[in-house]
């Protein structure tokens, strides 16, 4: 059997995320030394020209945003604690502004995340507001309206990175950056920053966040991550309000780098084999698991060419092996075998396609160690090992074949009731035979947790 770390299935999925994220077009070249500035001036103006050039390239793309927001209360024992949570998932059109495409039904959950200040007695989350602070300021971001303070030099991870701290210059004005920078120091891009808005009488109404971006391609950095968090925030004159946020971006350039290399790459022709002399007609059982699987291919593909399932990569190969080792000692043998991918989400998600288990990053995440993720893995093989089946009209290429905002109310993979009690019997009878028998008390407690809190977090 194979041994999985949770450290090494963090950075992988870290890793797995960031793929996604690569874009094509227009990069910046590679400064030369001759163009290297000399000066903190010259540098301050190469930053300046360099996120003048990020706001004009961001207009291309097109990547999916997603905002979780957990309310919080006070707790006099645990301090604050979750109190009810909201989710968006949409597509971003930088071609429109700060304009968002939703793609989850949020109007039947909660009209909340697409509302605004409207009640008084009541604050309303917008998620354009949230994905507003990807940009430090798309009006204008340079000397005249603000005054950059050289600070120090310093690492963010293995990037070395200038440090300043911006403020508004003179007077400034509603919705200017205040906060710090992080420049690398190579071609002096800004690859972090922290602080908020600031305003006229409407602080308040401006969050705190701290605001990533992800190398790209060389001479390219997009924003990938943003965090939010108040702890005593005012509103309607004497009501507080306490949250945390992330939002995440992702998908800037779907599908045109395998597309891309389809076209680029060198074929070498080989003489025609006709061997249909040889070939054996597929029985009944085979055609039908041949159909089944034809169905479970275009719901994957379609998922990973609007970017909701990661490619394939090492995280799949992870979880393969977790598989293998629940298969193996339960003696299962399964045609055809069964894969695993990553739902590139925040939220808790596990479901079957067929033959293929998904997981969500946000669930990933979570897991405190090789054993709970095998708990979960269990579960859903039990669908599998118990036949209960993927609808096969998704076999014709039209039926996936729909907008990207319609997708949540087009696909479905939910189980009824008894089909999730039998699938809980036979996990826990692969668990007793599997190598994690006696490795199941924080898997247990980690249930226990998610069943004490899905009232608040649903």
């Amino acid at each position: 059997m194979q041994s999985i770390s949770k450290f090494t299935l963090a950075l992988l999925l870290t890793a797995c995320a960031g793929a996604s994220a690569l874009a094509g077009p227009n990069p910046a070249p590679p400064a030369t030394p001759a163009d290297q500035p000399r000066t903190m001036e010259q540098v301050v103006a190469r930053i300046i020209s360099n996120e003048e050039r990020l706001y004009s390239q961001i207009r291309n793309y097109s990547p999916l945003v997603e905002t979780y927001i957990q309310n919080l209360k006070g707790d006099k024992d645990l301090g604050k604690v979750p109190a009810g949570d909201q989710y968006f998932l949409g597509r971003a059109n930088f071609a429109k502004g700060v304009s968002l495409v939703p793609l989850n039904d949020t109007q039947s959950k909660s009209k909340r995340l697409l509302g605004s200040f409207s009640s008084f007695f009541s604050m309303q989350f917008m998620p354009q507001g949230f994905l507003q602070m990807i940009f430090i300021d798309t009006k204008s971001f340079d000397t005249t309206r603000y005054k950059f303070d050289y600070v120090r030099r310093e690492f963010l991870g293995e990037v070395r990175c200038l440090v300043f701290d911006v403020t508004p210059a003179g007077k400034g004005g509603s919705g200017l950056f205040k906060g710090r920078i992080w420049v690398e120091d190579q071609d002096y891009n800004i690859v972090r920053f922290n602080g908020s808005y600031s305003g006229n009488g409407h602080d308040s109404w401006y969050f705190h966040f701290d605001s990533w971006r992800t190398n790209a391609q060389p001479g390219q950095w997009l924003p990938s991550y943003v965090y939010t968090e108040e702890n005593d925030l005012s509103y309607a004159l004497v009501r507080k309000k306490a949250f945390k946020s992330q939002t995440r971006l992702w998908g800037y350039n779907l599908g045109a780098a395998g597309q891309e290399q389809e076209l680029s790459k060198i074929l070498v022709e080989t003489p025609v084999q006709d061997d249909t002399k040889t070939a054996n007609d597929l029985s009944p059982v085979q055609a039908q698991r041949s159909w089944d699987r034809q169905s479970e291919d275009n719901i994957i593909d379609r998922f990973e060419r609007i970017g909701l399932i990661a490619p394939k990569g090492e995280v799949d190969k992870v979880l393969d092996t977790v598989i293998n080792n629940l298969e193996v000692t339960n003696n299962i043998d399964l045609d055809p075998e069964v894969r695993c991918r990553v739902l590139l989400t925040s939220t808790l998600e596990s479901f079957t396609i067929g033959h293929t288990i998904v997981l969500s990053r946000g669930l990933v995440d979570v897991l405190p160690d090789e054993a709970s993720l095998a708990t979960m893995l269990a579960h859903e093989l039990s669908h599998v090992v118990l036949g209960h089946r993927l609808d096969s009209q998704y076999a014709f290429f039209d039926q996936v074949l729909v907008d990207d905002k319609d997708t949540f109310r087009h696909f479905g993979f939910a189980r009824t009731p008894d089909e999730e009690h039998q699938a809980n019997e036979k996990a826990v009878q692969i668990l007793n035979n599997s190598p994690y028998k006696n490795q199941l008390a924080n898997a247990g407690l980690f249930l226990q947790a998610l069943d004490s809190r899905q009232k608040e977090i649903p």
